[in-house]
């Protein structure tokens, strides 16, 4: 089937983004390491980001594909390019009145995000400053995830998964080419990330002309199918958000304490790789997959879809999450620790992907669950679950880091996307929307006891290297790719041996039509 062979599209162009996106970090972990100028450059981020998850790449992705999928196989490609141009104009008109309100307003909406910083009045006022530089990020991002809707749909999937590339490349640059010349790297990586998205927006109209859907900005009204679209999207918003929403939960108590949101931050990054490469790829491809087959009333088909999707997130989000749990230190150690990250930085960061990765396949699998409701167009459902993840998120978050401080904030998100992943499976299932088939029911378990075999080889080999790993960088760095590449290879072994995959299913998803 076509599905693994459009995620491994999608997953290889995010993989190259996000080994470009380590560079980038050892870079700014160089420059800056985990004191202020860190911090708030990171906050900084975060505002744009959330607002992007939930807006761009969240609520409205979700929205917009099964009402532009159905137009495509209703009415034609002409018919489903009125629509988004109809989109477009109106989503252009409100981001730009609302970056312009976020931008004047920032020094009171930075009190809801990183409140802690308060107390440091120069801490305060650079992630202030620094925001707002970032803040016109949202409106490049949400006009290219517009032109990445579109063009997922029609299954043209590489533009918008290399697109991310241009961030990390833009930010490399600046960080080799400019920052020298100026001391000032939180203020140069803020300008750079907005130049990024402009470099992003540019990219994706050149691949939609290209794939023939050249977009005009007709005059903004509010049609019927606009008015449809928003309305799925309210509920969306938080449904569709829930981890960025905890993570800004977790933002703000973190602020509290001195160096915290770096380190959530840098432990955030090594985890959103297989996030990024696995999740977003099944998510992206999934949902108009769904749509097209639910449209066509090939339901049948729509569950198979389902299924396979859900076994390839369990196929590479268990062994990601098991090798991350199993050595964070000397990962910490090798990608960040010089300049101005400590060896104390790298032990704090550890813990937190440590505790982070228990809950990778659950940040994966909602990925792959929502598109099970947002293809039928039911958006509230998510949103109800998203709700009470959120409360049990902020409840947790507040007790736990009077107890354990930084680390108190990761755990409570675990929980709660575990939660939250609890109750769209079982309302899936309970809806008939998900029927677990023989293939699933047995790979599922195989995978997990492959994942198990490789850690505990991870955590042996971990201990025999323990020389190699604290030598100087180039040896420790050859002894940790050893460790990779040994619990790779134990793992496909493994997972050949005990049939949790077969070559033979391998060659048939990737077979060309």
């Amino acid at each position: 089937m076509a599905l693994l062979r459009n995620i491994a599209t999608v997953g290889g162009w995010t993989t190259s983004s996000r080994v470009l996106g380590f560079l980038r970090d050892m870079l700014i972990a160089l420059a800056i390491g985990t004191g202020d100028a860190a911090d708030a450059f990171f906050v900084s981020q975060r505002f744009p980001n959330l607002f992007r998850s939930l807006f761009a790449e969240g609520a409205f992705n979700a929205s917009f594909v099964p009402l532009f999928a159905r137009r495509l196989e209703g009415e034609g490609q002409e018919s489903a390019r009125l629509f988004a141009e109809q989109v477009m104009a109106v989503m252009t008109t409100a981001l730009l009145l609302f970056t312009f309100a976020a931008q004047a307003g920032m020094p009171w909406l930075m009190y809801l995000l990183a409140g802690g910083f308060a107390d440091d009045a120069e801490k305060f006022a650079l992630s202030v400053l620094l925001t707002q530089i970032t803040f016109p990020y949202l409106l490049f991002m949400s006009l290219t995830a517009l032109q990445g809707g579109i063009l997922n749909s029609l299954h043209q999937y590489m533009h918008a998964a290399a697109a991310p590339i241009l961030l990390n490349v833009v930010m490399i640059l600046a960080l080799l080419f400019v920052e020298p010349f100026t001391g000032m790297p939180a203020h140069v990586l803020a300008w750079a990330m907005t130049v990024a998205g402009v470099a992003q927006f540019l990219w994706m109209v050149i691949a939609c002309h290209r794939a023939g859907m050249i977009l005009r900005f007709p005059r903004p009204r509010l049609t019927p199918d606009v008015k449809k679209l928003l309305k799925l999207m309210v509920p969306g918003i938080i449904g569709s958000g829930v981890m960025q929403i905890n993570l800004v939960i977790g933002t703000q108590i973190a602020s509290w304490q001195d160096a915290a949101v770096s380190y959530l931050t840098y432990a955030d990054r090594i985890y959103q790789f297989p996030l990024a490469v696995f999740g977003a790829a099944a998510g992206v491809v999934l949902l108009p997959e769904l749509s097209r087959h639910l449209r066509a009333g090939r339901d049948t088909e729509a569950m198979v879809s389902f299924n396979r999707g859900i076994e390839y997130v369990l196929l590479l989000t268990l062994p990601s999450a098991v090798a991350l749990m199993a050595i964070p230190l000397p990962i910490m150690d090798v990608l960040f620790q010089r300049g101005a990250f400590t060896a104390a930085d790298s032990a704090a960061t550890a813990l937190a992907l440590a505790i982070y990765s228990a809950g990778l396949p659950a940040f994966v699998m909602v990925k792959a669950l929502t598109p099970g409701f947002y293809a039928r167009e039911d958006a509230a459902t998510p949103f109800r679950f998203a709700i009470v993840s959120m409360i049990v998120n902020t409840i947790l978050s507040a007790l736990l880091f009077l107890v354990m401080g930084y680390a108190g904030i990761a755990l409570a998100t675990v929980i709660a996307s575990w939660l939250n992943i609890f109750m769209l499976a079982q309302r899936l299932h309970r809806q008939g929307n998900l029927v677990i088939d023989a293939r699933l029911r047995r790979t599922g378990p195989r995978i997990a006891l492959a994942s198990l075999v490789m850690g505990g080889v991870l955590l042996a080999g971990q201990y025999g290297l323990g020389d190699l790993l604290a030598g100087p960088f180039l040896i420790k760095a050859t002894a940790l790719a050893a460790l990779v590449i040994g619990g790779v290879a134990v793992f496909g072994v493994l997972a050949l041996l005990t049939g949790a995959v077969s070559v033979a299913d391998l060659k048939k998803a990737f077979r060309r039509s």
